[in-house]
């Protein structure tokens, strides 16, 4: 279990990339690559079959780096991804059984839901969940939807993720519910394909000096 809250898993950068891993021996490099330019917080997606092994490999071998697995979906996959190191867990969307299954591990690993509606939100805060990823951030509303949602739930916390780009991601940090924002765009494929780490470190350099719009 991490020793972070879910916060401050988040806000140890401005930006969580977001990252499927095509081929697994890329994984310790990338990720290295990204902390080195002061990306600490990584969401290795369960979007392809290197998922696991990819997230066992960054806990054991890149200091520095919070773990974390993405795409989460259902209880056997928590425990999966728990199994295998992951710090955290983020889910593209959520559901009673998956909060149920949180609850029950939320001692060894810390569950961020995403979420796209009030009910969703107040689904994962009937279960003491209050860090939550707004996804798909533009399709359902983007700032607009935060800003709404911030009324009536000031207390909670978003990683905005979707759609987002280095253009837009000053306007999302700048809001009192955003803690940071999610992309993919740190992680080009032609980039990590080619090895190519000294542009993914620079994207992370970029990435890490955001500001919020003023």
């Amino acid at each position: 279990m991490s020793k972070l809250t879910p916060r401050e898993i988040l806000q140890a950068g401005r930006v969580v990339p977001v990252i499927a891993i095509d081929d697994i021996e890329t994984a310790v490099d990338l990720a290295h690559a990204l902390v080195e330019g002061g990306i600490p917080t990584l969401e290795i997606t369960l979007r392809t079959e290197h998922g696991l092994e990819a997230i066992r490999r960054i806990k054991r071998e890149v200091k520095g780096a919070i773990v974390g697995a993405g795409t989460v979906v259902n209880g056997e996959q928590l425990k999966q991804v728990a199994d295998a190191g992951a710090e955290f867990a983020i889910s593209p969307g959520f559901n009673i059984k998956l909060a149920q299954a949180a609850q029950t591990m939320a001692g060894s690993i810390h569950m961020i839901p995403g979420i796209a509606t009030p009910g969703e939100l107040m689904l994962a805060l009937e279960h003491g969940i209050d860090t939550l990823k707004l996804f798909p951030a533009e399709v359902v509303g983007g700032k607009a939807m935060l800003k709404a949602l911030y009324g009536p739930f000031a207390d909670v916390r978003f990683c905005p993720t979707g759609g987002i780009t280095p253009q837009s991601a000053p306007e999302y940090l700048a809001l009192p519910n955003v803690l940071c924002v999610g992309g993919t765009w740190l992680t080009p494929k032609d980039a990590v394909k080619n090895r190519d780490w000294n542009t993914i470190t620079k994207l992370a350099k970029e990435a890490a000096a955001l500001q919020p719009a003023k």
